[in-house]
């Protein structure tokens, strides 16, 4: 079986090792992929660390990969060699059953395959991007635009079409006002789309020291989560609220800061995934708790050729591999996500 050298985590608590790992021969649908670059992704620490259980080990992370097609399967009639390419959160699902005809795979009644720490159909299990190249089927595997260039590009995959999907189903636009919570990755990216589709964006957060950055990136206002009157002065104001934090909230508190009939959408995936709110935050209001979960292929791909036309991409911060460990450490620092240069997997 083809080989290709990966940054693996042999088991919960060990460090990083580089290491050999197979990918399987090509079959006649599947893409092979030389991996540019991959992002790192917050759910990539919270597979690592094993906090939501079941993670696979020897566990090989990373879902938000750019890179150039390599060779194509024999059927593969929408990829060419030296097409730019991505791969997100899913590279595969049964295919049959109503969300996956639908194009939205990622709800799959089955349960979508993981591009880490999943076993696959055939019973092999997924190892993730922080690697040279991936075998993908053709159905999972995006185009990059030209105009995209592949750093940036890399944490829409996940990232991007996570705040863009919630963001087009409950309607963000002109006269929408909209409350990106939280600014990470997933919240810098929320604001740029948000603001792109026409609405007014408020980031809410709990570093000033963004404020700037957030106003930069388009949103109408910078707000200070821990300022109880600058909240106050809120109550019903949001059409909709993003909230991409992955940790526990006050979720009354944000309830309230949403207008009749609004919405609070959960997107960010703590550790302890349990939180309770009091059910007239929602009575009083009509309003509504909500989740979303990353987003289909065919709207991954809406989202990229948006993000194309609105020249957004991510802010990274490009890193060699073998600063991996160290980014893992700090992700809660990083402006905005940290990017790994797969060329410098297996360098001095």
């Amino acid at each position: 079986m083809p080989s290709t050298l990966a940054l693996s985590l042999p088991a919960k608590g060990a460090a990083f090792t580089p290491t050999t790992i197979e990918r399987r021969p090509l079959r006649d649908d599947d893409v092979r992929i030389d991996i540019s670059f991959c992002g790192i992704c917050h759910t990539d620490l919270h597979f690592g660390h094993d906090d939501w259980g079941g993670t696979l080990f020897p566990f090989v992370p990373g879902h938000e990969i750019t890179g150039v097609v390599s060779e194509v399967g024999d059927a593969v009639t929408a990829f060419g060699v030296g097409d730019r390419v991505g791969v997100g959160c899913m590279v595969n699902s049964c295919g049959r059953c109503a969300p996956c005809t639908a194009g939205e795979e990622q709800y799959c009644t089955e349960g979508f395959v993981k591009t880490y720490s999943a076993r696959d159909h055939d019973g092999t299990v997924t190892l993730g991007g922080y690697s040279q190249s991936i075998v993908v089927a053709e159905r999972f595997v995006l185009r990059i635009p030209d105009e995209l260039e592949l750093a940036g590009a890399a944490p829409l995959l996940c990232a991007g079409v996570t705040v863009y999907s919630p963001l087009r189903r409950w309607g963000a636009g002109p006269g929408k006002k909209v409350g990106v919570l939280g600014m990470g990755g997933l919240g810098h990216l929320g604001v740029k789309i948000a603001a792109a589709m026409g609405a007014e964006v408020t980031l809410l957060g709990r570093s000033p020291e963004k404020r700037d950055d957030a106003l930069g990136f388009g949103a109408a206002r910078f707000v200070d989560t821990r300022d109880s009157a600058e909240l106050a002065a809120l109550a019903g104001h949001f059409d909709l609220i993003v909230n991409t934090v992955p940790a526990l909230l006050d979720v009354d508190t944000y309830l309230g800061l949403l207008d009749l009939g609004g919405t609070l959408v959960n997107v960010g995936a703590p550790g302890d995934p349990v939180a309770s709110y009091n059910v007239f935050s929602l009575l009083s209001a009509r309003r509504s708790i909500a989740g979303s979960s990353i987003g289909g292929i065919r709207e991954t791909q809406d989202m990229l050729d948006f993000c194309t036309k609105h020249k957004i991409t991510s802010e990274i911060e490009m890193i060699p591999a073998d600063r991996v460990p160290e980014a893992w450490e700090n992700l809660s620092g990083v402006r905005y996500r940290y990017v790994i240069d797969i060329a410098t997997l297996g360098a001095p």
